[in-house]
């Protein structure tokens, strides 16, 4: 199966979305290169971004079900390579 390396952008305005988040991440832990998550106090939100290497079908999955959830958006930028 070929992958793609990708990041996803996120960003949690509904605090009570982060276990849902926390979760899809869990679900596709296996492709997850790394994680760096800020709460931003000041704001009352949480960005977090995700280093992914699978297929183009399960990035866009994660983006999508995160990005459905309340309160919280997620955008994907693909590496050329």
């Amino acid at each position: 199966m070929e992958t793609r390396v990708a990041v996803i952008a996120i960003i949690v305005e509904n605090m009570q979305s982060v276990e849902a988040v926390n979760a899809i991440l869990h679900e596709y832990g296996e492709g997850i290169i790394g994680r760096m998550g800020i709460p931003y106090k000041q704001k009352g939100i949480n960005v977090i971004s995700i280093a992914i290497d699978a297929s183009q079908d399960i990035i866009n999955t994660v983006a999508g079900k995160i990005g459905r959830l309340d309160g919280v958006s997620a955008k994907t930028v693909y590496a050329a390579v």
